[in-house]
């Protein structure tokens, strides 16, 4: 499938890497490397992850470690929407992307 990023996803994935990078720089690399190949994964294989209707029409989520990635299958792509440390109000989050 092909694979979208919402506006959003740049600026999640370096704020992830700036707040990781405050202790290690080196750290903060391979988790943001590690998100990439995961969002990858997902494309290939998106199926795998459950619907999660409580977070949006659609929604799918999958993790590495603490963090989240919010996902949509929209036709013959995947479309990423978020990528969040785990322990944030996802609800109050996710509420403004429904569509």
């Amino acid at each position: 499938m092909r694979l979208r990023l919402s506006p959003l996803v740049p600026g999640d994935l370096e704020e992830i890497g700036d707040y990781i990078a405050q202790d290690s720089p080196a750290q903060a690399v391979r988790v943001i490397l590690s998100l990439n190949a995961r969002i990858k994964q997902i494309a290939s294989h998106p199926h795998l992850y459950r619907l999660r209707p409580e977070l949006g029409i659609d929604a799918r989520l999958a993790t590495l470690g603490h963090y989240v990635i919010l996902f949509r299958i929209r036709g013959n792509a995947v479309r990423i929407e978020r990528v969040l440390h785990g322990s944030r109000d996802l609800f109050s989050i996710l509420g403004d992307i429904e569509n």
